[in-house]
């Protein structure tokens, strides 16, 4: 039985739903955790299969990149931003998300080639939330953002500021193996999650009670959420590993 860890956000519930009607997930070992615990169980060969953040790739010594399937974004993602009382260039400090390495990277290329803006980087921890104030903004990610936008003057979309930096859409997070899996195995995988797209008004009746009565989660999953793996996406993912490469390490 693969062992197998996903993100436990709003977003893969197409994923869990497709390998639910399939009957694939009795077939799994599945555990759901934050995006930073998914790449630890990967990194350190916990499990067989993991939907990571991107960010985590390069730390990797290989990879293969499983599916046809991802969690992107083709402009604004809507539960990635920087949060701030206090418009872009008047931002000295930021808090990064402890939950994935992908938006800690990518608002470092951000804050560099696009708004070219220096700032203080400094980790979070729980609760850092609540530190969002005077010239300090601070990145979050996740189900942790609904809502969000109603509390700070300023929200700035990662995945948009991406799209207007390099007219490309944005990979968050991919399904990753470190050894190659079997081809039938992959077949069903993308068979199931192709099912799962088809089950969005399901998901959002079988979810609606747990979000705001304001928040849209059809409108999350087919307008925010993009989860087709295509061709620009793969180059946008290579393009955002380059940059990673150039970037100074975080202390």
């Amino acid at each position: 039985m693969l062992k197998v860890s996903a993100v436990s956000y709003l977003n893969t519930k197409p994923f869990l739903k497709g390998l639910q009607k399939t009957g694939l997930l009795f077939d799994l070992a599945l555990s759901l955790e934050i995006p930073s615990k998914t790449a630890d169980k990967l990194l350190y060969g916990l499990v067989d299969l993991a939907l990571v953040p991107v960010g985590i790739l390069p730390q990797l010594p290989h990879y293969h990149l499983v599916s046809d399937y991802c969690i992107g974004t083709l402009g604004a993602v809507k539960t990635v931003c920087l949060y701030s009382q206090v418009p872009l260039d008047e931002i000295t400090t930021v808090v990064l998300d402890y939950h994935s390495q992908t938006s800690v990277r990518l608002v470092q290329i951000l804050l560099q080639h696009h708004w070219q803006k220096k700032v203080q980087f400094v980790a979070g921890q729980a609760g850092f939330e609540n530190k969002i104030q005077d010239n300090t903004a601070a990145v979050i990610i996740g189900d942790r953002t609904i809502g969000l936008e109603h509390r700070f003057r300023y929200v700035y979309d990662l995945g948009e500021a991406w799209h207007d930096f390099t007219q490309l859409p944005f990979v968050f997070a991919a399904w990753v193996s470190l050894q190659p899996l079997p081809a039938a195995f992959v077949d069903d995988l993308n068979r199931s999650f192709a099912i799962g797209m088809g089950y969005i008004d399901e998901i959002v009746e079988q979810y609606e009670a747990n979000y705001p009565s304001d928040f849209d989660i059809k409108e999350y999953l087919t307008h925010y959420i993009d989860y087709t793996f295509d061709a620009p996406k793969r180059q946008a993912l290579t393009l955002f590993l380059d940059y990673v490469k150039d970037l100074t390490p975080l202390k």
